[in-house]
């Protein structure tokens, strides 16, 4: 039994932030009950696709969930999402809370008709702050949030990382925020109203290493951690490729440069402690690029594997596919189609009971509108006059 079988959440989430913090609820047991408008969540439409509806951007943040289609804008779609929410444990949403509001669907709304519900809003800026309505998605967060910035101060141009950091940062966020409000619903009856804004939630991402020096007043330094700053942090060349190496600890250090025939480093004062070797890092790695071109990977891989030195590939996506060690965990699994046609999915990244938790294909569009509704309540001829 997955932990939160039993569970019921409404998933009004669009695109990737929302609809990724309901992946993993659904991941862990929850029944996810995707409510779509008529044309579908925009990421049906986004990346390549075996049949209409079902494009990859979807697939990747839609699995073991249901799909229903109600046109929130008409009365009786807003009717049968009332009926929905009078059996839900949890709504989620990354709709601007106005908007939410406009509908008849707030917080205030939604939990004085189901005091127990979880009641999850995502959306770009805390409410209360002067940003509070304003219209948010990735690209526009990882630039307020400092990343863009960070990233330029080691390349020169501020530049957004290659993947939607904000979104999914956001949505693990706004997973763990409503699991802690349904363990109190669970304890006491009482729902909650939670609020996960990206910006906040992003600023805190990046603040963990990079505010640094400005958590003292007067600061102590800049906002920055210089470790991962230095333009030398990077996969290393070796004489026929590249490899990922890291020494850490002192331990790491003082085997690394023996085996390097550099051992008189060991006891360099710019690199005698973590304190030191940071103060110096971009001089450490510019030191340790120089003896790493001198052979090659797999000659390092297995020097540094000897000596337990944390290194490992530069892997492209493709090269994940075939990964020995994913192979073997089973985390990419291949859900049959209909016509005959296979499908790869990513698995579940966590085990329970040393179990991965199973993976069901994403839903076609409305695939369950009929038979979550009638459970609902609906009559029949109500479910025909939605579609």
């Amino acid at each position: 039994m997955l932990p939160l079988e039993g569970v019921r959440i409404l998933d009004l989430g669009a695109v990737l932030m929302a609809p990724y913090a309901a992946q993993w609820l659904a991941d862990f047991g929850a029944e996810v009950i995707k409510v779509e408008p008529p044309a579908g969540d925009t990421t049906r439409r986004i990346g390549p696709t075996a049949e209409p509806g079902m494009a990859s951007v979807f697939l990747g943040a839609n699995r073991n969930k249901k799909s229903i289609v109600l046109d929130l804008k008409t009365p009786a779609g807003r009717d049968a999402l009332l009926a929905l929410v009078d059996g839900a444990d949890a709504l989620l949403h990354n709709n601007r809370p106005q908007k939410m509001k406009a509908l008849g669907l707030g917080p205030e709304t939604l939990r004085a008709r189901n005091p127990r519900l979880v009641y999850a809003c995502l959306h770009g800026f805390g409410e209360t702050g002067p940003y509070g309505g304003r219209p948010a998605y990735d690209d526009i967060i990882q630039g307020m949030c400092g990343l863009a910035d960070l990233a330029g101060q080691r390349t020169g141009a501020p530049a957004y990382l290659p993947t939607a950091a904000a979104d999914k940062t956001a949505g693990m966020v706004g997973a763990i925020a409503i699991l802690s409000a349904l363990v109190r619903q669970q304890r006491t009856g009482e729902g909650a109203y939670v609020e996960v804004p990206m910006f906040e939630a992003l600023v805190a991402y990046t603040a963990v290493e990079h505010l640094y020096g400005r958590h003292f007043d007067p600061p102590k330094g800049p906002a920055a951690y210089p470790r991962v700053m230095t333009p030398e942090r990077r996969p290393f060349a070796t004489a026929d490729g590249h490899i990922c190496a890291l020494p850490y600890t002192d331990a790491h250090w003082r085997r690394f440069f023996e085996a390097a025939g550099r051992p008189e480093l060991a006891d360099d004062p710019r690199f005698d402690g973590v304190a030191a070797r940071t103060e110096n890092i971009g001089e450490l790695y510019a030191i340790v690029a120089e003896i790493l071109a001198t052979r090659t990977t797999a000659e390092w891989t297995k020097i540094l594997d000897g000596i337990e030195a944390p290194n490992g590939p530069v892997n492209s996506l493709d090269d994940l596919i075939a990964d020995p060690h994913l192979e073997a965990v089973g985390l990419f699994e291949t859900l049959e189609q209909p016509d005959g046609a296979r499908l790869r999915m990513t698995g579940v990244p966590v085990l329970i009971d040393g179990e991965r938790p199973p993976v069901r294909m994403p839903p076609r569009l409305g695939e369950h509108t009929r038979e979550v509704l009638l459970a609902a309540g609906l009559s029949p001829e109500q479910v025909e006059a939605l579609a």
